[in-house]
């Protein structure tokens, strides 16, 4: 675990602008060429409720969040109470002169004189945590010039002012941030080039890259904010992004842009997915290529709608009536996002099969630093053939299952497609011998997917006696719990799975049995890794650490539990 790291924590109120400030803080960080891990908690209302924007900060990798605040920046006097407890022993609270702060180590500041409209406050609280942190103001200056720029000189030149005159109080005052490690007090290395990014816009990114040109949507927290990034930056690149009256529409309206030659994908969370389970399976009959982008968050029902949660894996994989092929991708960092959106087209295509990218709320919208995609390494996928002889058969039965694939109006080639079960050709049939064979070849397309899936990675202790095993967006918590534990005394290594369907077990079973302790970490209640890699191999999890409230995982979450369970 990096020992030079700090974690921040703003807190307030929905609508009093926290975001603001972890967003230009982080972005200053970034630019200074430091990394960082932001972990946002909010509540599902649009005003009020108490939401956090943490942002963990070092000059080394960063790979998870942490419960230990250094700085404490509370915009309200529920977060002093709430996350006091919180801080470490030489941690700070940066808070209004008027809040209540007790005993506790704090900058008491002047906020309606350095910001006497309150609506400015959120921007002199940014510039006494920057002042806090020895962090120059140019960046964050630029930001803000950028920013607000739309909204006129005027409105710039205020919040500048505002910003300013906070940075310079706080440089007045008499107070030492003990907290702060030697690599943030002193001056910060020139900036990296490294992008701040989310998990949900790499996802758009990887999509765009793979030839991304038709999303239809309804909104849905968490995953609206991939539609909304393909609108925002494919714009000048052609891509369609339409929002539907229902997830109904959008499956079916990806389908049919699909099967018109499009690379379609639509995006949603669990309960939105739940409409589109009738259209997986209807591209699973028709052999079109779909990317879905399954966003989760607590359930059931409405659930926990802004929280974080891993209890979808088994919808993803059991979705649709009847029996096709499919693959989940379970991208663990903000990079595996890119690189997983972008091979799920690619799948997707190879096999024409639904292809999902399985990811949750907490890597949706954590900001990590990340450097520059190298798009070079991406190579362009291909689509559907334009060109075909009047004989063409749409579903003929080859070899591997995949039959070519042409866009109807493009040549001489009748393209017949139905959802009922069909004949070579595509025309309904109830012969149940044809049926046989449809369906065989259909299922053939399985071992596509599993010649080309991502292979499980280990990080770590590459011979350890004990392995935590993890998908998605265990990874970095998994891996600062591997260091930690170690470190205790055992060692212990990871097992990453980025692609949980279709399983080979030849290409993880001897690192499980090769453990003396295999510990299944996921986000949810039952584990569904775990029983589905039993199910598919026989291999029973020693121990499993389970976490379905809603927050993500720490190390200290992972190795507090395994030690318990000793």
């Amino acid at each position: 675990m990096p020992e030079t790291s700090v974690n921040i924590l703003v807190g307030g109120e929905a609508g009093q602008g926290l975001v603001t400030i972890g967003e230009f803080m982080a972005k200053a960080l970034v630019r200074s060429g430091y990394e960082i891990h932001v972990t946002q908690d909010y509540m599902s209302r649009v005003r009020g409720g108490h939401n956090t924007f943490a942002i963990r900060t070092g000059p080394d990798p960063i790979w998870a969040p942490v419960e230990d605040v250094d700085i404490l920046v509370a915009l309200d006097q529920e977060t002093i109470d709430l996350h006091k407890s919180q801080l470490t022993g030489q941690g700070v609270v940066i808070a209004d002169e008027a809040f209540d702060v007790g005993d506790l180590p704090a900058l008491s500041v002047p906020f309606k004189e350095l910001a006497p409209k309150p609506i400015f406050r959120n921007v002199a609280a940014l510039g006494v945590l920057a002042s806090t942190i020895c962090h120059d103001i140019e960046d964050l200056e630029q930001l803000l010039t950028k920013t607000f720029g739309k909204k006129g000189d005027e409105v710039v030149e205020q919040n500048l002012e505002v910003l300013r005159a906070a940075y310079n109080w706080r440089k007045e005052q008499d107070f030492v941030v003990e907290c702060m490690p030697p690599s943030l007090v002193d001056v910060g290395p020139e900036g990296s080039g490294r992008l701040m990014m989310q998990g949900n816009q790499a996802i758009a990114l990887g999509a765009l890259a793979a030839g991304c040109n038709f999303c239809p949507f309804y909104p849905m927290t968490p995953s609206t904010s991939i539609p909304l990034a393909l609108s925002a930056l494919g714009r000048d690149l052609g891509v369609v992004v339409e929002q539907v009256e229902d997830e109904i529409s959008a499956m079916n309206m990806a389908l049919g842009a699909s099967f018109a030659g499009a690379k379609a994908m639509v995006a949603t969370s669990g309960g939105g997915f739940a409409l589109m389970c009738e259209g997986v399976s209807l591209a699973g009959m028709t052999e079109t290529p779909i990317v879905i982008a399954l966003i989760q968050r607590p359930g059931p029902a409405t659930g926990l709608p802004t929280r974080t949660e891993q209890a979808d894996l088994n919808l993803a994989l059991y979705a649709g009536h009847g029996e096709f092929p499919r693959a989940i991708l379970t991208p663990g960092t903000v990079e595996e996002c890119f690189e997983l959106a972008h091979k799920a087209f690619d799948l997707a295509e190879r096999s024409q099969s639904p292809v999902f990218i399985l990811s949750d709320q907490y890597l949706a919208d954590s900001y990590r630093s990340v450097a520059p995609f190298d798009l070079n390494a991406y190579p362009q996928i291909e689509g559907p053939l334009l060109e075909a002889d009047p004989y063409y058969v749409r579903h003929a039965l080859v070899p591997n299952g995949v039959s070519p694939r042409v866009v109807p109006g493009t040549s001489k080639a009748l393209v017949v497609l139905d959802s009922d079960e069909h004949t070579p050709d595509g025309h309904i049939t109830e012969d149940l011998d044809v049926r046989i064979r449809m369906n065989n070849k259909r299922l053939k397309k399985a071992k596509v997917l599993a010649r080309d899936m991502f292979q499980p990675v280990r990080y770590e202790d590459e011979d350890p006696e004990r392995l935590l095993v993890c998908w998605g967006t265990t990874l970095g918590a998994a891996r600062e719990a591997a260091r930690l534990l170690t470190s205790l005394g055992e060692r212990t290594g990871v097992l990453h799975f980025q692609q949980v369907w279709p399983l080979v077990p030849e290409q993880f079973m001897s690192a499980l049995e090769g453990a003396r302790e295999v510990v299944f970490v996921e986000g949810n209640a039952t584990g569904q890794l775990a029983a589905l890699i039993r199910q598919q191999t026989g291999f029973v999890a020693h121990k499993q650490v389970l976490r379905y409230d809603g927050l993500p995982f720490t190390a200290r979450y992972i190795a507090t539990a395994v030690e318990q369970s000793e």
